[in-house]
Order: C-alpha cells, then structure tokens, then sequence
C-alpha cells in the first residue's frame, strides 16, 4: 500500500511541474475568463447537458469521447465538431471518428446556442465542450475538475489529419504508451485516463477477434485472458453484429451508467472489453497502477482530475490562432 502511495504522490508531483511548464497558449486560459463577458456562462452550459443527459442518459459518455478525439487530434480547439461540406471532408466524417454518438454533439450545439442567445459571439466552442464533458463527468458520478476558459476554435479541420493520433482497440502497449508520450502524457496518465471506459460502450466489431475464432481457432474460441462466462455472454450479444454493425456491449458491465472505478475492478476479473483494456493488466507498466485504481477510488478521482485538466489545455489555440465560431459545425468563413 505504501508503495501505491508513492505512485499518487509521484502523479501529483509530475502534473505540478507540467503547469510550471504549460504552454504560452495553456498559459492564457484562466477559469474566470468569461467573469465579465458571460458570466453565467459554466451556469448555462450545466442547465443545457443536464436536461440533454436527462432526456438522452448516454451523452455523458459520448461527450467525454468526442472531447479525447478532438484534443488528441491537433488539440482542444473544437475542429472535431465541424461538418463536411462541398469543399472539405472533416475530422468527424475519418474512419476513426464515425462511431461518435450523436448525441455528444447535440449537447455541444444546444449549449452553444443558448449561450449565443445570452453572449452572442463571445464563447468559444472549444469552450463549450471542455465544460459540457466536465459538467456531464459529474453527473455520471465523477470527480469535479477545473476547467481553465479562453481557447479558441480552430480555422481548419480535415478528416485526413486523424489517422494515427488516435489509440485504437487492438493497439499493442508499446503503441499506445508511444502515442500517449508524443502527446506529452505519462503511463500513468494514461492508465487514469483509460478510466473514462468506465462509461459507455464498444461496437462488437472493435472487439470480435476476442471472441470469435480467437488467434485462428475454432468459431467460438475466445481471447484466455477473459473471464470465460464473460466471453460466452459477449458471443451471444454480439451473435449479428455482421448483418447488424449497431449492436454493442458496455465497457463496464457491472456499472455501465456510473462513473467509478469498477472498470480497473473488471480487468482484475478478466472482465475488459477491449484488447487495449486487458493489456493494461498483462504488462508490468501499466498493471501497478490499474491495481492502485482497483483498489482506491479516490486515487483513481484525483489522478484523472489531473490528467483531464491537463488534456483540456492540450494543443489549445489562443489570440489569433483561432477564432470564435458563431455556429460550432461550420467556419465563421468558408474560405477557412
């Protein structure tokens, strides 16, 4: 225990100094910046995802997702929620980003909306969506973490700048820990982000090869590494997932609905959805720090506030790299 202790006070340490060395652009957000231009802002964006995740109980965890594939995708700057149009395919129509729900945009727009009617060109989109996944993170049960204000939307967003900043599903550890470093983010760091999966759900197709004819087998043999009633009730949900793509199986089978630490719980059991869940367990890089989460939620809460206020400012533009979009799915000019 004593041991798990110093890997929290280690995390803690490592997020203080990355604020010493933050960004000239993460460096000019402050959690005031709309006191005196909108200063019912963070009130209005509440009311608006309180209603939507109300009315629609997944948009908490499709608003957490859309938030990591925009920020991890040339920064927090809300390019992941423009449409395609005649001119330009975007970011949110790239292979990797045409299973993001709906709903997760829906919020954004509604929040944007009415903030447009109180502050008419004053609050950001990127804005407006690093509030709306802190405010819906707290619904689901979350910590409450601060969330600095003042980024700017970006000027373009293309679907062909996606491929490959990203994890995906079947990514090795040695990839996904390459992936989460070139961004600036540690092991641990990523581990207390992975909790986000404790939320939401995978489509059977990210997760078949584990259940179906695993490494070449027989039909129904399964990955070993899960728990063997588990995959049985996944082949049996999952059974069309060809004739029918939708279908899909909680990340968290125990808790779908609740932000906790029951997915760190789960892969203890052999209960992880996803290959790149399990491997968390199976090498030692990671494995400590998944039993740290297991076994304090507290931990768990705060190491993820940390990696989330950091995410948040991740790649953020400010000044005039960025601009303050009327409408959050189209450019305030075409030309951009």
């Amino acid at each position: 225990m004593q041991k798990l202790v110093k890997m929290a006070s280690h995390l803690l340490v490592v997020w203080l100094l990355a604020l010493c060395f933050a960004s000239p652009a993460a460096a000019k957000l402050s959690t005031t910046y709309y006191q005196k231009t909108c200063p019912e802002v963070e009130q209005i964006v509440l009311d608006v995802v309180t209603s939507k995740q109300i009315t629609t109980p997944t948009t908490g965890a499709g608003a957490l997702r859309l938030f990591f594939h925009d920020c991890f995708v040339g920064g927090c700057d809300a390019s992941l929620l423009v449409s395609t149009n005649a001119f330009n395919r975007a970011e949110r129509d790239a292979d990797d980003n045409i299973s993001l729900p709906g709903d997760a945009f829906d919020a954004v727009v509604r929040a944007k909306t009415a903030l447009e009617l109180q502050c008419p060109g004053v609050v950001s989109c990127a804005d407006v969506l690093a509030l709306a996944t802190r405010d819906l993170v707290l619904m689901l049960g979350g910590p409450r973490y601060a969330v600095r204000l003042g980024r700017k939307d970006a000027f373009a967003s293309t679907a062909a700048s996606v491929a490959g900043h990203l994890p995906s599903p079947n990514m090795t550890m040695d990839q996904l820990i390459s992936l989460f470093e070139k961004n600036k983010f540690t092991v641990q760091e990523m581990v207390a982000l992975s909790g986000a999966h404790t939320v939401g759900f995978a489509h059977c197709s990210e997760f078949a090869s584990r259940i179906y004819g695993f490494n070449g087998a027989d039909r129904d043999a399964h990955d070993p590494a899960l728990n063997p009633q588990f995959a049985q009730a996944l082949q049996k949900a999952c059974a069309n997932y060809v004739e029918d793509p939708t279908i899909a199986a909680f990340n968290d089978v125990m808790t779908p609905g609740k932000f906790d630490n029951m997915y760190y719980q789960n892969l203890l059991r052999g209960l992880g959805l996803l290959a790149s869940d399990t491997a968390l367990v199976a090498d030692p890089r990671t494995k400590s720090f998944v039993q740290l989460y297991a076994a304090n939620e507290t931990a768990f809460f705060e190491d993820f506030s940390h990696a989330m206020e950091k995410l948040s400012v991740h790649g953020v533009k400010t000044g005039r790299k960025g601009e303050i979009r009327r409408r959050c799915d189209v450019f305030n000019n075409l030309s951009t």
